[in-house]
């Protein structure tokens, strides 16, 4: 093969690696780009687990507390230290103690309601995280109607932060945000 040839040959080799990297880097980026926005709704999930589990830990250590004259400033300290576990953002978080006192934290700012007597009965709650459904008081102790549990006094927390993702389709993220709960029996 002459010089001239050689030259000619090395030109469209360098040619065709130049278009075959043109082809493929932005396949690249997309993964790549995928695998960041995955790893953040990962990261995401897993500060909202670690506040409900900080709140159920809370509560756990205080059951004492679960009744009409103390069921207020419970869920107002489980609200704090759930909404205030992570760095940085705070959770949006609900806890409510036992269908009575309940504590909104949205954005930093809390907000109380509920009735206190209800703290001191018996329930069966069911639902999932923001749905919650109490039902009528029981009798303490008793089965629950379809379930495995017994009746008792309950603390539920839903904590929620907003996750804005790049593509589409995480089964756990809903209306911007990942959110998650715990009910806790108490007694």
């Amino acid at each position: 093969m002459t010089p001239m040839l050689r030259l000619l040959s090395a030109r469209e080799n360098r040619c065709v690696a130049a278009l075959e990297f043109a082809l493929l880097a932005p396949v690249f980026v997309m993964v790549f780009a995928g695998v960041v926005d995955l790893g953040n709704a990962l990261y995401t999930w897993s500060k909202v687990e670690a506040a409900l589990a900080v709140g159920a830990n809370y509560a756990l250590t205080h059951t004492g507390q679960v009744n009409s004259t103390n069921g207020a400033a419970l869920a107002s300290s489980i609200a704090t230290v759930v909404s205030g576990t992570n760095a940085g953002t705070a959770a949006n978080t609900t806890v409510v103690v036992n269908n009575g006192p309940t504590v909104v934290v949205t954005s930093g700012t809390a907000a109380s309601s509920g009735t206190a007597a209800n703290a001191d009965s018996c329930y069966c709650p069911t639902g999932t995280p923001g749905s919650w459904t109490w039902g009528t008081a029981v009798t303490c102790a008793n089965a629950c109607p379809n379930s495995t549990t017994t009746a008792g006094r309950f603390v539920t927390i839903t904590a929620s932060y907003s996750f804005t993702a790049f593509f589409a389709g995480y089964g756990f993220v809903t209306n911007g945000a990942i959110t998650g709960g715990a009910a806790v029996q108490t007694q």
